[in-house]
């Protein structure tokens, strides 16, 4: 069973810095596409951050030079460091993974919450 976990969650200040945690089991994230995605209240989920097989990032507009993906092969995780937040950086984190960059994202965790106050 493939299963993704996130973790790393919280309530933090503006300016703060965060990093989630996204465990997975049943899938080997180096021979996956991992992606980090958001939703906020009200709005549509949106891809925040991706990390192709082959190494290439991604980043939302938003989040340039804020945040960074990276994965630990040998640990099977993938990371979200995300620093300098905004109150609009407040979401539901999701990991997510794919088999490539054609495929769609086929396997999701089950969120962690990002609330950061002014």
């Amino acid at each position: 069973q493939r299963q993704l976990v996130e973790s790393g969650g919280g309530l933090v200040q503006a300016g703060d810095s965060l990093r989630l945690s996204c465990a997975a089991s049943g899938l080997m994230v180096s021979a996956f596409d991992m992606g980090w995605f958001r939703q906020a209240p009200g709005k549509q989920r949106e891809l925040v951050a991706s990390l192709a097989i082959i190494g290439d990032t991604n980043y939302a507009e938003s989040v340039k030079e804020r945040f960074a993906i990276y994965k630990d092969n040998a640990k099977n995780m993938v990371y979200l460091t995300m620093n300098s937040l905004k109150p609009d950086d407040t979401a539901v984190y999701f990991c997510a993974a794919r088999y490539s960059f054609r495929a769609s994202w086929e396997y999701w965790g089950q969120g962690t919450q990002v609330t950061v106050s002014s």
